[in-house]
């Protein structure tokens, strides 16, 4: 009686074990390539980033194109960003619970559908991506900010602790993707003295070296985050200087973002709306023919250009953000020179004389101004190569303006910098190319101890490493 007690069980537990298995097989099948995108009612005019104003979304999934949808946010007001985890299990996006709420920063597991709350702050945060190391980069508007950024960049740990501000100028930063080298490629928009349209920044996640990444032809405007394909491609849609509502897919090289604009759907009529890279090499796209229609998902050969058939419409919704299910390279984990002990950070240039990509040819400028959002913070004799070597106080917004001898201006100022606390940045010259390579000598600035900045600031104290 025992034996048959025994073997029943026996077969009872290898029963169980043969349907979980089956069970979390079953699961796994039904995310791996699933589709996953917002869905907007009305029209996403009237959209202020700003002031965290936009219109009622949520977001949905389809496993392929003739599965019925499922909405993953029936709970939430209203829901958007939707970003995918390397292992392709979990997502983060953007919500607001109730209709008056913040937007939030939530994550969903995918296997079960459970979500958690990650970010509760008083202020509006959108737009998270998922960055190695268990962390995320994330926007949080503030409106009490006293540098007037409006949205600045903030890095956390998955579980909400340890949030760490990563950008500090007056800018408005959003739509932030991490590029496979590590760093982080985002859309920042000047704010003061004057708003300008927003460009594509690079910098890493302990917000040191930034730089400029892409820039859209005049009146052109760039919308929504640019993706990394598998072939070294970043794509992105850049609306049309002469009609905003005409959005077009751009590919630019990694390797040469500022030399390399490719249009690829300007033989297209109708607008795209978002692109996200599949590992085929095909793009998927929202796109509609004419403003009558709806945004629908397709299918995009960026090799031959076309577009193929529908994966998914609603005559009811347009579709949006589109992203898919599936696991993805994992970005480099970039180490961090950012110690919070040290007050400051390093700044040099190689010759102030040095424009775009060729230099002037004889010395013209031989002052800098360095100017801070409410004043000079000092002004600075270069040495007699045009090179300048400069202690500035850590995290504070500054841009240089370079002035000759007869104290006339000769050029900028440039965009607002910041360094972080113990970075050491260098430049080639005053608004040269970005690609372009520094000459193999040692400036003659660096052979003396840095100016500090601001200059009525005559000590820094830092903290002091030990060697016992």
């Amino acid at each position: 009686m025992n034996r048959i007690s025994a073997t029943i069980n026996f077969s009872f537990l290898i029963t169980i074990s043969f349907s979980c298995i089956l069970f979390s097989s079953c699961i796994k099948k039904s995310t791996d390539g699933m589709i996953i995108f917002t869905q907007l009612n009305g029209k996403e005019r009237g959209i202020n980033i700003e002031k965290g104003n936009f219109p009622q979304t949520r977001i949905v999934a389809v496993e392929n194109s003739k599965s019925m949808e499922k909405v993953l946010t029936a709970d939430f007001y209203s829901a958007r960003s939707p970003e995918i985890s390397f292992d392709g299990k979990f997502m983060l996006f953007t919500a607001q619970k109730k209709q008056n709420d913040q937007w939030q920063i939530w994550e969903i597991n995918l296997e079960n559908l459970k979500t958690r709350q990650v970010i509760s702050s008083k202020e509006n945060c959108i737009d998270p991506a998922y960055l190695p190391g268990g962390r995320f980069v994330f926007t949080r508007f503030s409106s009490t900010d006293t540098l007037n950024t409006g949205h600045s960049l903030f890095t956390c740990n998955l579980t909400g602790s340890d949030i760490r501000q990563i950008t500090f100028n007056p800018h408005s930063w959003s739509g932030s993707v991490v590029l496979n080298d590590g760093r982080i490629l985002t859309l920042s928009q000047a704010l003061f003295p004057i708003k300008k349209e927003p460009e594509f920044k690079v910098l890493r996640p302990d917000g040191t070296k930034a730089d400029l990444f892409y820039q859209a032809p005049d009146g052109n405007l760039l919308s929504g985050r640019g993706r990394e394909t598998t072939n070294g491609k970043i794509v992105f849609i850049e609306s049309d200087k002469n009609n905003h509502e005409l959005g077009s897919v751009i590919s630019i090289s990694y390797n040469r973002p500022l030399h390399t604009r490719v249009n690829l759907t300007s033989a297209i009529s109708g607008s795209f709306k978002n692109v996200f890279p599949l590992p085929s090499g095909k793009l998927l796209v929202s796109y509609r023919k004419s403003e009558d229609d709806r945004y629908a998902l397709f299918e995009f050969d960026p090799e031959r250009r076309v577009l193929g058939q529908a994966i998914y419409d609603n005559k009811d919704f347009d579709v949006l953000e589109a992203v898919e299910v599936v696991k993805h390279v994992r970005p480099k984990k970039l180490p961090s020179e950012v110690d919070m002990g040290v007050k400051s950070g390093l700044l040099m240039c190689q010759d102030i004389n040095v424009f775009d990509i060729h230099p002037t040819g004889k010395l013209k400028a031989s002052i800098i101004k360095v100017i801070g959002k409410d004043s000079t913070l000092g002004i600075v004799q270069v040495a007699e190569d045009g090179s300048f070597y400069l202690k500035v106080i850590a995290d504070t917004p500054f841009k240089i303006q370079t002035i000759d001898g007869k104290g006339n201006v000769l050029d900028g100022p440039c965009d607002w910098i910041w360094l972080r606390p113990n970075e050491r940045r260098g430049c080639v010259g005053c608004h040269e190319d970005p690609e372009m390579v520094p000459e193999n000598k040692v400036p003659v600035a660096v052979r003396k101890s840095p100016v500090i900045i601001p200059m009525h600031i005559t000590k820094v104290v830092e903290k002091k490493v030990s060697l016992e």
